[in-house]
């Protein structure tokens, strides 16, 4: 099932047919329900393969568990590289729609969920770290990952149409990308039976936000950007822009007299 998409001019469009699963599949057998959510793949031999998987190793401490994880989870995605680490409690709903790059880390009690149909799913790239209690989920909609990527501990990103940090892009702890919303045109209907719309969010290469930083649906932050922490962005970031506050206000621009920002180069006022 492909989404319907209207255009909202020359670089964004919406997708206006985020599938709600859990309605779509209402009138199906428990076993079924779980099938379509969890696993992703129809037959008995999936089911079977991503329980035995999980059964064996999921929540499975210390040395073992690791080199178990790094063993049987690459048999449940649709691509694994080289030295990839899967901690504790990691937990990957509709594996065959998840893809991983080499020397990749997942820390304890992750959730990689990339349900949906179609071309929806994840992608993490090569170098990138997801870190403890961080949610990746999708809902008809896809995640990508560049390369050396960095998620903080208790972050989330939600697609429910395409949400993309590019290489070397930083999200702090408890950090949000809210890349979906609920249509709620309709005052005579509750929220939760009007379905949703997603622009999707972009954060360019080398951008961060800091802790507690919320970006909603529709956002792109420009390639070296900084948003402060507990900022709440509702409008683009410019590229070398620093940002902060509620909601998120250009403060300073980065120094770019010298070539590339780095970490001590001095902000300059904005004009």
């Amino acid at each position: 099932m492909q989404p319907e998409i209207r255009d909202r001019g020359p670089e964004r469009a919406c997708n206006t047919n985020l599938v709600r699963v859990q309605k779509d599949l209402s009138g199906d057998s428990k076993v079924k329900k779980y099938q379509d959510l969890i696993v992703g793949r129809p037959g008995f031999f999936a089911l079977l393969k991503y329980e035995l998987v999980n059964l064996v190793c999921l929540g499975l401490p210390g040395v073992l568990g690791l080199v178990l994880r790094r063993a049987l989870y690459p048999g449940l995605l649709k691509k694994c590289g080289k030295n990839v680490v899967f901690g504790r409690n990691v937990v990957l709903r509709s594996p065959s729609h998840i893809e991983i790059g080499d020397n990749v880390i997942i820390d304890d009690n992750c959730l990689i969920d990339a349900k949906g149909f179609g071309d929806s799913g994840i992608v993490i790239g090569s170098g990138s770290f997801v870190g403890r209690n961080s949610i990746l989920s999708c809902k008809n909609g896809r995640i990508v990952l560049g390369k050396n990527v960095n998620i903080g501990f208790n972050c989330e990103i939600y697609s429910g149409s395409l949400v993309t940090l590019e290489d070397d892009c930083m999200m702090a702890a408890y950090s949000y990308l809210i890349g979906g919303d609920h249509d709620a045109e309709d005052v005579q209907e509750a929220v939760n039976k009007q379905g949703g719309t997603s622009y999707g969010i972009r954060m360019q290469q080398g951008s961060w936000v800091g802790a507690g930083v919320k970006v909603l649906d529709g956002i792109t932050i420009g390639q070296h950007a900084i948003v402060g922490a507990g900022a709440v962005v509702t409008r683009d970031v410019d590229a070398y822009m620093i940002a902060a506050g509620i909601p998120a206000k250009p403060i300073k621009k980065r120094n770019t007299d010298q070539g590339p920002p780095c970490a001590g180069s001095t902000p300059r006022e904005v004009s």
